[in-house]
């Protein structure tokens, strides 16, 4: 499997477009998150994937930078530090309309994910996200929107789907997830080992 991730990484498109083919002229990407080491990772994997990248930190950071060069593409994270993500998908509008934006959402943001398609993200994906999965929706062809569905998961489900996510990212450490998590290790233990909720 990791043979397989370190190849999707080289080519991230899986087709024969190259990525500055599938991002066009304008490579201008605008990253939005508080999550600093995420934000480099995610900066340094869009940026060999063909994109001119400006990396922002909080609501005011990216909206700071949307207005002094709005960017084509956006990825923005809804829950930030200083405020909601939603109010720099706004500012970005306000400056550009054909920026396309993906937005990244937690567990228990789905509403909120909602309101960002219908303010004109293309698509939002659950966090932690693949730099693949990324790149795919923001290169998605023009006139795509994601669909807002009509029976989200519940809550119950999205947390465990985070929860199943982070812990594989950790490489199933029990105590490295809980720890990003920032829930008791018992706890942790007693989620893993139920059934995921419907």
């Amino acid at each position: 499997m990791s043979d397989k991730h370190t190849e999707n990484l080289a080519d991230p498109a899986g087709t024969d477009k190259s990525g500055a083919e599938l991002i066009g002229p304008d490579a201008s990407l605008l990253i939005v998150d508080d999550d600093g080491p995420f934000l480099r990772r995610l900066a340094r994997a869009m940026e060999t994937r063909g994109f001119s990248v400006e990396a922002a930190e909080s609501v005011a950071e990216g909206i700071a930078k949307s207005k002094a060069k709005p960017p084509k593409f956006a990825v923005v994270d809804l829950r930030l530090g200083d405020g909601n993500g939603l109010d720099v998908i706004q500012a970005i509008r306000q400056w550009r309309d054909d920026t396309r934006i993906v937005v990244l959402t937690g567990y228990g943001n789905i509403a909120t994910a909602v309101t960002a398609v219908k303010l004109g993200a293309l698509d939002y994906l659950a966090k932690p996200a693949d730099a693949d999965d990324i790149f795919a929706a923001l290169t998605q062809r023009p006139g795509e929107k994601a669909e807002v569905p009509e029976n989200p998961m519940s809550a119950d489900r999205v947390r465990w789907e985070h929860i199943q996510r982070v812990y594989e990212m950790c490489e199933r450490n029990v105590s490295e997830t809980a720890r990003r998590l920032n829930m008791h290790r018992r706890t942790l233990q007693r989620i893993l080992a139920k059934r995921a909720p419907k």
